[in-house]
């Protein structure tokens, strides 16, 4: 039997456990998380409730376990070098070390690493540690976007147009961002179409899963602020109603070069997955961020239509035989939205703010999945926390059933909830086909 640590206690864990725990080889699950997650816990043989900082506790945990291996799910464990604790316990990973998780945890590095090694995708710009140089860089710029050196959730990134409108306002972001982290990015604006592509690696061979496109904002019709991802789609042919074959194909293309330049640039192969923020220009695909691991909500698409046996895919990733297995995924359309509570993303004194904390109730979904996020389950039912609750996903031979499935499954979760009732409808992918028609032309 197979001893695994997962940690991680999102919906993205959730997704990740459950694809585990299907596996052929019936493996021992072991999770490690900050806070209980109802469902990741009924899944596990044994679970922990601990500080993802605290890298000697994980590695007790799993040396008590016997832990043949660990998959990591959040960003925060990779860059706090979990990966480097439990190696040097002779327990191997699927994720990149701390070196390696700079990918995510450094735009700088990712973006000066395509730079060096030539690899396509860049858009133009400059690297700042201080305020110096910043305004002049700007005004060769018909569009400004700012990034912070760090991680920020995946709420850090300011567009002209839509967080801000003029260069005056950009240079405060960039001042403000300077103040929380050591650099700022500042790049072109990019007009097109955003798809994720996560991508599995084993350091020397890249294997894509099928493309997703995400909706960050808050609000219907992409309004409002940005969050960590209200909802996603992938499609049953695997690609996007958007997209064509091309640009998957120089997703992915860009992404084996990266793992190859990772591999020259260090000398360690990165082994875990390079899921890529890709937009599709007038100039063909370019790269706007990578990401150290699954996608949240992503991997919600993703893993559950997955036939290979996860189980036999990490090893592939750990002892570096990806080449020898193939990865296949069901012919299937699916629809992720996520269910928060009321006042998420809103300021803290709007009315519906407090609803943040209350309970919720679960009904019947019947066809649709639910993977369990920011909960937290007392002994009189289910409450949420300050963030997304729950992952409900549709998934069927087309996207119009899927989403049906996973809006009919909405209405089944009672309390102070919101969702976005447009990601994966008719009327919101048609307006990207109409979008990407006029950039191609």
């Amino acid at each position: 039997m197979t001893n695994i640590l997962l940690i991680g206690n999102g919906a993205r864990e959730h997704a990740i456990a459950e694809a585990l725990t299907r596996s052929t080889h019936n493996p021992k699950l072991f999770s490690y998380m900050k806070s209980n997650n109802p469902a990741i816990s009924s899944l596990s043989a044994d679970t922990r409730i601990g500080d993802y900082t605290n890298l000697d506790d994980i590695n007790q945990f799993a040396k008590e376990n016997r832990i043949d291996f660990a998959i990591i799910g959040p960003e925060d464990p990779l860059n706090n070098g979990a990966v480097d604790s439990l190696q040097k316990e002779g327990i191997p990973s699927v994720g990149p070390t701390k070196r390696l998780s700079r990918l995510e945890t450094s735009k700088s590095f990712t973006k000066d690493l395509l730079k060096k090694y030539n690899i396509p995708g860049n858009p133009k710009y400059k690297v700042f540690s201080s305020m110096d140089g910043i305004d002049k860089f700007m005004s060769g710029l018909d569009g400004v976007v700012v990034k912070p050196d760090g991680l920020t959730g995946g709420k850090g990134v300011m567009v002209q147009g839509d967080h801000f409108q003029t260069k005056v306002e950009a240079l405060k972001h960039c001042r403000k961002m300077l103040e929380e982290h050591p650099c700022v990015i500042v790049e072109e604006k990019l007009e097109g179409e955003e798809f994720s592509l996560q991508c599995i690696s084993d350091g020397i061979t890249v294997v894509a899963t099928p493309p997703v496109q995400d909706h960050k904002r808050r609000f219907v019709n992409d309004r409002g602020p940005n969050t960590g991802g209200m909802g996603s789609y992938s499609s049953a042919d695997h690609s996007l109603p958007f997209m064509t074959a091309e640009d998957a194909a120089e997703g992915l293309s860009i992404t084996q070069k990266v793992a190859d330049a990772i591999y020259k640039e260090t000398g360690e192969y990165y082994k875990g997955v390079m899921y890529g923020g890709f937009i599709i220009t007038k100039d063909g695909v370019k790269l706007l961020e990578y990401n150290a691991r699954f996608g949240d909500p992503e991997a919600m698409n993703t893993l559950p239509i997955l036939k290979t046996d996860f189980v036999d895919v990490c090893r592939a990733i750990i002892e570096g035989t990806l080449n020898t297995l193939t990865i296949e995924f069901e012919k299937k359309a699916t629809v992720c939205k996520y269910i928060v509570p009321k006042g998420y993303g809103l300021p803290k004194d709007h009315p519906d703010a407090k609803s943040t904390s209350e309970k919720i109730e679960v009904d019947d979904v019947k066809d649709a999945k639910l993977y369990y996020s920011s909960v937290d389950k007392r002994k009189d039912g289910l409450y949420m926390t300050t963030s997304r609750a729950i992952g409900v996903v549709g998934i069927a031979e087309n996207l119009e059933k899927a989403e049906q499935i996973a809006e009919q499954a909405v209405s089944c979760i009672k309390g102070p909830v919101d969702h976005r009732p447009d990601i994966g409808t008719k009327p919101l992918i048609q307006k990207r086909i109409n979008h990407m028609k006029e950039i191609r032309e």
